[in-house]
């Protein structure tokens, strides 16, 4: 049965994890034959992404969590569009969407939750409402903490593990030399990668433990991806050289092209220590069948199987982090098996298909269930 749905987010950095999943899961469901928008505020990057394909955009101003005009404009939106489902991807598209229904909208609310911070006292009770049909975490690690910090019943409170588009994430479709050049780091050397530059994401444990690997690997390098602003950058790198790596280390802006970024790396690192769902950046390499460290926090042992299909350390330990990435930089017969695997296991249950039936079993039965 083709439903009306709405994907919204106030976000619109298409360098950030929720906006990729909330666009990701907006295709998905238009691929399957339903008709679906996406709402978040105005942003021409986000026309421009959403242009040719099946996805209409809707911008709303979303300015915070108690903005009426909004709140009115998107109920007003719902009763024409006669949407059955709301899928919400952060908090004030949560309160927006919530309050909306105090004026007449009438849908099954989907609220997502990415990350593995307890939901604050002040948030409980847009969690606990009666209108939010279901809480999906995106990984088993976020639903107990949810279960645990607002007391929802366990039925309430679903496991739906993000994907990624195995597709455009696909080793033989991406070109990594050519950001090798852009950037001036040498083809033929060893690069590790790292995106997210925020404290708890674990840079500047990366880049400490960087050290040791260039004692061993001389000719290593390193990209940190994500920088806010040229300052930011600017900062990363004056970090890394009062270390003794200048040279060494390289940092940019938020990027577009993740695919080509992470194919031009021979390992992918997330040294992340507080907040961790699953690592998007980690679910992206395995797809690309690059090795990948990360470390054993929030939901990443649900994906990274340790020798098997990465390697798992433990957060903030830089001796062990700087011996996990020496010894994938070293072995590259253990890198591409770990690599292999790791594509084998995105496949099997960790991409935007995956994920995309599972959402849209429970978004069939909310429907039926609330007879919309």
């Amino acid at each position: 049965m083709p439903l009306r749905i709405a994907q919204v987010l106030e976000k619109t950095s298409l360098a950030t994890g929720s906006v990729r999943q909330m666009l990701e899961a907006a295709r998905e469901m238009a691929r399957r034959g339903h008709e679906v928008m996406v709402v978040t505020r105005p942003d021409p990057l986000l026309v421009e992404e959403l242009q040719g394909s099946k996805v209409a955009y809707t911008p709303l101003p979303l300015r915070h969590e108690a903005d009426w005009p909004s709140v009115r404009a998107f109920a007003r939106l719902a009763r024409e569009h006669r949407l059955q489902v709301v899928h919400v991807h952060k908090g004030i598209a949560h309160a927006v969407s919530l309050a909306a229904t105090w004026l007449g909208a009438r849908y099954a609310l989907f609220v997502n939750r990415g990350v593995t911070f307890p939901v604050g006292f002040f948030s409980r009770w847009k969690y606990r409402s009666r209108r939010v049909t279901k809480v999906v975490a995106v990984c088993e690690a976020i639903r107990r903490v949810v279960l645990a910090s607002t007391g929802l019943p366990e039925d309430k409170v679903v496991t739906v593990y993000a994907g990624v588009d195995t597709e455009r994430f696909h080793p033989e479709r991406v070109d990594g030399l050519r950001v090798r050049q852009e950037l001036g780091i040498p083809s033929a050397a060893p690069l590790v990668g790292h995106v997210g530059i925020r404290d708890w994401k674990g840079w500047r444990e990366l880049v400490a433990a960087f050290v040791e690997v260039r004692r061993k690997i001389p000719e290593a390098q390193l990209l940190l991806v994500g920088c806010r602003s040229p300052a930011q950058a600017g900062e990363v790198v004056d970090f890394a050289a009062s270390l003794g790596l200048r040279g060494g280390v390289h940092a940019t802006l938020a990027r577009r092209d993740m695919p080509h970024v992470l194919a031009a790396c021979d390992l992918v690192v997330d040294p992340s220590w507080a907040g961790t769902g699953i690592t998007g950046t980690i679910r992206e390499a395995l797809a690309l069948a690059k090795p990948v460290v990360a470390t054993a926090v929030g939901g990443n042992p649900e994906l990274v199987v340790d020798g098997v299909c990465g390697l798992l350390v433990p957060p903030r330990d830089l001796a062990t982090l700087a011996a996990a990435m020496v010894r994938l930089l070293k072995d590259r017969e253990l890198a591409q098996r770990l690599g292999q695997a790791g594509r084998a296991r995105v496949e099997a249950g960790f991409s935007t298909a995956v994920r995309g039936a599972r959402l849209e079993g429970l978004y069939q039965q909310a429907v039926t269930a609330l007879g919309l």
